[in-house]
């Protein structure tokens, strides 16, 4: 149960066949990015371009998303996960194209996790049974897109646009948002020390909280891994793969991982890919493109990026090597 697990950490052990640093990540103060006082939002506006052009993720502190909503999230998807309802779930959630929410279980040498994929924008998806884990997820991801809007507006100015650039270029009030709620390893024994396999996430940004430490490993810019150790109530903000696109490669995603192996209790993560409308043709904005950087990315729909691995757009396999000009 969340309550006797809650952020506990994964003792920072380190496994020898996945090396990573505990290099410092950024960290970013929300309220400093809203603040009234011109120096302090000067100060974070920095901050958050040094973190997005040389990290691409980052720790989002003191923002606005309420302690009871993330505790009462947590504890619903920990109920959810019980193991002696796991016969319920599989049999509940048949596979199907166009499944509006997702159901899987897998362990084995690849990915070993369970987890629930729900469509969360523009119209709520979310199954309605149980219902107390519908209602609260749909509180949970309101907040969230707010904050998600917020940086978004903060990015706009640090990009040299007004700050509602990014929201219309992206066509956020339509924008097609999935969270997917995990517990690594899954309700049955884990087949090899991955939880998920190396990978980036489509999107504009990624937002993950979670009950335990450890576990994530997040590959730099310089190519090295490192090991990602949220503060308490802090939310790892990630970039996504159509941030990159639109920017040129000026704010990069970055590929990450999940170990499993170095946690001694199972570890419950809500992740929400914060995406663009599904008709919106994203591509290179002009004034990130001259000479010393020719377009790197060709242009598409979000709806055509998802199902270019796919059929099943709520899959949100990233598609950017395909997408990258020779």
């Amino acid at each position: 149960m969340v309550e006797t697990t809650s952020f506990l950490l994964g003792d920072h052990q380190h496994n020898d066949n996945y090396p990573a640093s505990d290099e410092e990540i950024p960290t970013i103060d929300y309220s400093m990015l809203l603040s009234d006082d011109t120096d302090q939002r000067s100060i974070a506006l920095q901050l958050l371009a040094h973190a997005c052009e040389e990290y691409g993720f980052f720790y989002l502190v003191n923002h606005t998303m309420p302690d009871d909503v993330l505790k009462t999230v947590l504890k619903r998807i920990s109920d959810y996960f019980d193991p002696k309802t796991v016969d319920e779930r599989r049999i509940s959630y048949k596979k199907h194209p166009s499944d509006k929410f997702q159901w899987r279980q897998n362990a084995n040498d690849g990915e070993n996790r369970e987890y629930l994929k729900v469509i969360a924008h523009p119209k709520d998806q979310v199954p309605s049974n149980p219902i107390s884990l519908s209602k609260v997820t749909e509180e949970y991801n309101n907040e969230m897109r707010k904050i998600a809007l917020g940086l978004a507006r903060a990015m706009s100015k640090n990009l040299g646009f007004d700050e509602n650039y990014i929201e219309k270029a992206l066509d956020m009030k339509l924008g097609f948002d999935v969270i997917t709620m995990n517990i690594y390893p899954p309700n049955s024994e884990a087949k090899s020390d991955i939880g998920l396999t190396d990978h980036t996430d489509p999107s504009f940004v990624i937002t993950l909280m979670q009950d335990v430490n450890g576990g994530l490993q997040i590959l730099s810019h310089q190519g090295n891994w490192i090991n990602v150790y949220i503060p308490h109530h802090a939310i790892l903000i990630q970039l996504g793969d159509h941030l990159e696109i639109l920017t040129n490669g000026k704010y990069k995603s970055h590929v990450h991982r999940v170990l499993v192996n170095n946690n001694k209790v199972q570890r419950i993560s809500i992740v929400t890919l914060h995406g663009p409308s599904l008709d919106k043709f994203v591509v290179p904005d002009t004034k990130f493109v001259d000479d010393e950087n020719p377009q790197t990315y060709i242009g598409m729909t979000y709806r055509e990026s998802l199902e270019a691995n796919g059929d099943n757009l709520i899959d949100l396999q990233s598609s950017l090597e395909l997408i990258k000009l020779a």
